[in-house]
């Protein structure tokens, strides 16, 4: 799942992106109510994490802002407000769970895990690419009915490849997709997932094409 998670403690920002993307999620940080509110209308996050008290912008103004525009994504609200009022004006304000500093981070995740399950479509929908049917719900490909394993960050790469539509997708963007937008990882890397991934899809009648110094796009087409 893809996180967007804005908090102004720089450490604790940090804390709790390395804790999600340990569980397999990918997170972009924010720490600025401003910055944060021009990223939320144009990011794919599956989910939001929102301290209240931000630079800017507090979280609520974005939170409503959000839902105003009919954007129903999960929110998670962090705050040092323990006050019933304040937790009730931001569940009123559209956020779904809440969170009081200081908080366990296996408290967050159960959470998160928790509104995965809540956001899950009751019927699999598949997105089928050559002979790979995929879920986004579970993220897990099938072929013919049958699990195919991928790990985290080649299956990220997929994602990103495959929500294109056979648009070339850069490698930038690709990374940012893997790792969260800001990551300290050579782009060299996703050479490398590419590489992996292309060889497991071969089988299944699915291409990655390069197109050198502009990215890659997923083909149903078997390779050449």
């Amino acid at each position: 799942m893809r996180i967007t998670l804005v908090e102004d403690n720089v450490g604790l920002a940090r804390g709790i992106a390395y804790r999600l993307e340990d569980a397999g999620h990918a997170v972009d940080i924010l720490h600025d109510g401003e910055a944060a509110a021009l990223f939320l209308r144009d990011d794919g996050s599956d989910l939001v994490i929102l301290d209240i008290n931000l630079p800017g912008r507090d979280g609520l103004d974005l939170l409503k802002d959000l839902r105003a525009r009919a954007d129903m994504r999960p929110v998670i609200l962090l705050t040092a407000r323990a006050e019933t009022e304040d937790r009730v004006i931001g569940l009123d304000a559209g956020a779904d769970d809440y969170l009081i500093k200081p908080f366990e981070m296996a408290e967050l995740e159960a959470r998160v895990r928790a509104l995965s399950r809540r956001r899950a479509v009751p019927q699999r929908q598949l997105v089928t690419i050559g002979q790979i049917d995929f879920d986004p719900a579970a993220r897990q490909m099938f072929h013919k009915g049958t699990p195919v394993e991928v790990p985290r960050r080649e299956l990220a790469v997929f994602e990103c490849l495959l929500a294109s539509g056979g648009r070339l997708v850069s490698k930038a963007a690709l990374l940012d997709y893997a790792y969260g937008v800001g990551a300290d990882v050579e782009e060299k890397v996703i050479e490398v997932y590419v590489s992996r991934l292309r060889s497991r899809l071969r089988t299944f009648g699915v291409t990655i094409k390069a197109q050198r110094g502009l990215g890659y796009q997923l083909l149903n087409e078997p390779a050449p």
